[in-house]
């Protein structure tokens, strides 16, 4: 019985310890960054991106990891206009103690960087007005990246890396794998607000000696440089928010992805060769979002150089024809058709298209031609 007892003991002490190091191992405070430019959800000057804040969030929050939020005037800050509706978005909007620090943020000329394992900034639009010049805002992150923190941004929020300077008097992305919003993606998604930025953020960090990479339009896409993770799009969100836990020692919970990213995880894999990808949509509508993948095709082909690149435009409008049912997509569709040399496809596609619009001019004039 006493010999029970002593191995009972044993037993709860180890329980107990192996509880005090989990818990210290998730016993960690991330500090997230907003833009504080932002007004009338965007429409008279950009903010931040919500969808990207609740997604980082939410995985930091199911890692056990507390945050803190800063911009650079502190207050309340707003977002570009955002659906309410989309799960990840609701979810947080419910979490009324994160939501009350969104409406009070601190200032950055306030903070403490020792008290943070490390800061991950927001991106969205209004990243490249206030954050770049915030010189209390370099000074945190930098302060956090030499006390052996991580650093982390996505999409636009590199903006507020790029006059980040080390002791040493280098810059913090110089020489580092680096990436963000590229000078594509601004061409094709950012040109309401384009003429007023004072730099292309790609342009800025290359100059800056950052080792800038990337991939297809808005896939994700996350540059691991040590201590330094940047995403390029909004669609990298979860996947530099999951870098960073990573970087703190942890190991990531798994959590639920939600529809667009498993969407557009599934057309990277169709760029990138998977044969089988297209199939994979096609017949499993119901678990992907079959419009983002139309749309993508559209926007991709206005970027497509070679053959290959409008073959596989071609393939993405194409799954989603009939899901979309739009006569500009089917025209799309048939001028890529008729580009590729495909010109009865051409036909049938039109013929098609006049069986419900017979009196669709952009069509007759194409048959036309054939």
């Amino acid at each position: 019985m006493k010999q029970m007892k002593q191995q009972l003991v044993t037993l709860l002490t180890l329980l107990v310890i192996s509880v005090q190091v989990n818990a210290t191992a998730v016993n960690k405070k991330i500090l997230m960054v907003v833009s504080g430019h932002g007004q009338q959800q965007g429409e008279t000057t950009p903010g931040y991106e919500f969808d990207e804040f609740s997604k980082a969030y939410s995985v930091f929050k199911a890692n056990g990891i507390t945050v803190d939020i800063a911009s650079p005037d502190g207050g309340k800050v707003e977002a570009d206009k955002y659906d309410p509706k989309k799960s990840y978005n609701a979810q947080v909007l419910k979490d009324t103690a994160i939501m009350a620090k969104l409406d009070n943020t601190i200032a950055t000329n306030k903070l403490n960087a020792k008290a943070y394992d490390a800061v991950f900034i927001v991106g969205g639009k209004g990243a490249m007005f206030d954050l770049p010049k915030d010189q209390a805002l370099q000074s945190v992150i930098a302060d956090i990246y030499q006390q052996q923190g991580t650093v982390a941004a996505v999409c636009h929020g590199p903006a507020a890396l790029v006059d980040v300077k080390l002791n040493d008097g280098s810059y913090l992305v110089a020489n580092k794998a680096i990436n963000g919003f590229t000078n594509k993606e601004e061409q094709l998604f950012g040109k309401k607000w384009l003429n007023k930025f004072e730099f292309m953020l790609e342009d800025k960090l290359t100059e800056r000696g950052g080792k800038f990479q990337s991939s297809e339009i808005m896939l994700s896409h996350v540059a691991v440089d040590e201590r330094l993770i940047t995403g390029q799009n909004p669609t990298s969100t979860v996947d530099v928010a999951t870098e960073l836990v990573k970087s703190l020692g942890l190991i990531p919970v798994t959590t639920k992805q939600d529809i667009e990213d498993k969407t557009l995880a599934v057309v990277a894999d169709l760029l990138a060769g998977d044969k089988l990808a297209a199939q994979r949509l096609t017949d499993n509508q119901d678990q992907y979002q079959i419009a983002l993948v139309g749309m993508y095709g559209f926007y991709y082909l206005k970027v497509a150089q070679t053959n290959e690149h409008f073959e596989n435009a071609l393939t993405l409008m194409t799954v989603a024809q009939k899901a979309i049912n739009n006569p500009m997509l089917d025209m799309k569709i048939a001028k890529t058709q008729y580009k590729l040399g495909k010109a009865k496809e051409a036909k049938i596609t039109l013929n098609q298209l006049l069986a419900t619009k017979p009196d669709y001019k952009p069509a007759l004039d194409m048959l036309k031609t054939l």
